[in-house]
């Protein structure tokens, strides 16, 4: 009897933690919504030292530990799925059998731990994302910091001046990478050289922009780097593990900007438009020339699109500016055909498939947390490239 008791107080205190628990996760993420500058206090006094401790560790593996991370995560899932499902034909079987008395049905003890453990790694789930990335979104813009007195509305002369210096440096540097018999970049450096690189980078932005200053881990390149090219993803920041991940298969012009997009986010820059822009300013100020040709390659078709349209997709009005040369046209890729033939020839789902059901995964999370235009942000970078070229 003593021992019961001794049980059912331990599983109450349980509940009872588990409770308060979620309540305070519930709070904070209400709070920071309601309370003008508590993300902003958060990101200054309270995100780093995720990055300088927990980041710091996760460095030290050369692998994504968030990569697998997300796999073990699935692993669970699925597995929580299969249990309930298996209860559930076990109650109906139960209830055909003419067993309906109170207590005929008994859930093995196992399972009920599974759940138990399911709940708590929920939970622990919901709290890291709320300190790593939902608190985030609640901080003032990268604008509101940086470009407070900026003009929010430009002329289409300032788009086409802009849209033309781009190009016109995108076709300078295009002339300058080394390249291979085929025609493709190469860069002669290590994966190591080039995440060097753009720590360096961010952190001489840093100089700059305050909140950007700080510890920066290396990038790491994704294991399943084929399923997500799959998902046309370059990289991801996995507020799990702290890490910046990136795509090692996509070709090389999009790893110095994605390095950078990527490390953006782990100075309290959460959203894609931001991150764009701060990966373009890293790298263009980085004073080297494949980071340079990356960043104005990776604002490129955002500008020139954003030009078309304003022109009414005017195809003489658009021909009558500066051409993008064939070389910046070849680089402007995300992966080498060579690379679409053997990832499409060996992948077990349709890469049309897999990117249409990541397009609305990635659209959904973004609308989740606020982002009203989804996946249509990362196109804003143009609004702050305007106010930053003007101002």
């Amino acid at each position: 009897m003593k021992a019961g008791c001794m049980g059912e107080k331990k599983r109450h205190n349980a509940l009872k933690i588990f409770g308060i628990w979620a309540l305070a996760v519930v709070l904070v993420n209400l709070a920071a919504g309601v309370i003008p500058g508590l993300g902003d206090w958060y990101i200054r006094h309270v995100f780093p030292l995720w990055v300088n401790t927990y980041g710091r560790i996760m460095d030290v593996f050369s692998f994504s530990v968030g990569e697998w991370m997300l796999a073990l995560g699935v692993a669970v899932v699925c597995v929580a799925l299969a249990l309930g499902l298996v209860l559930l034909l076990r109650g109906v079987a139960a209830f055909f059998a003419g067993r309906k008395a109170p207590g005929s049905f008994v859930c093995p003890t196992w399972i009920k731990r599974y759940f138990i453990f399911f709940a708590w790694t929920l939970l622990s789930v919901c709290t890291v994302m709320t300190l790593n990335c939902s608190l985030l979104y609640q901080a003032s813009t990268f604008s509101e910091q940086y470009f407070p007195d900026a003009r929010k509305t430009h002329t289409l002369d300032e788009l086409i001046e802009l849209r033309n210096m781009v190009v016109e440096r995108c076709n300078a540097l295009a002339g300058e990478m080394e390249r291979d018999e085929e025609g493709a970049v190469v860069y002669s450096g290590s994966a190591r050289d080039m995440q060097e690189t753009a720590i360096s980078a961010m952190r001489r932005l840093g100089q700059s922009y305050g909140q950007l200053d700080g510890y920066y881990p290396h990038p790491k390149p994704f294991a399943a780097s084929d399923f997500f090219c799959q998902q046309h993803m370059q990289g991801y920041y996995f507020p799990f593990s702290m890490e910046a991940n990136y795509n090692n298969v996509m070709y090389v012009m999009n790893k110095p900007n994605t390095f950078c997009h990527e490390l953006a986010h782990l100075r309290g820059y959460i959203y894609e438009d931001e991150a764009n822009f701060i990966s373009f300013l890293a790298c263009v100020q980085s004073g080297d020339p494949l980071f340079e040709y990356s960043g104005y390659l990776s604002v490129l078709n955002y500008l020139d699109n954003d030009f078309y349209k304003a022109v009414g997709e005017d195809r003489e009005a658009y021909l009558a500016q500066l051409h993008i040369s064939p070389l910046v046209r070849g680089d402007n890729i995300f992966v080498t055909d060579r690379e679409w033939e053997r990832i499409n020839g060996k992948a077990l789902i349709d890469t049309e498939t897999v990117d249409q059901v990541s397009d609305v995964l990635r659209d959904t999370s973004l609308k989740a947390f606020g982002v009203s235009d989804g996946v249509l942000s990362y196109s804003r970078v143009v609004e702050l490239l305007l106010e930053w070229y003007c101002g």
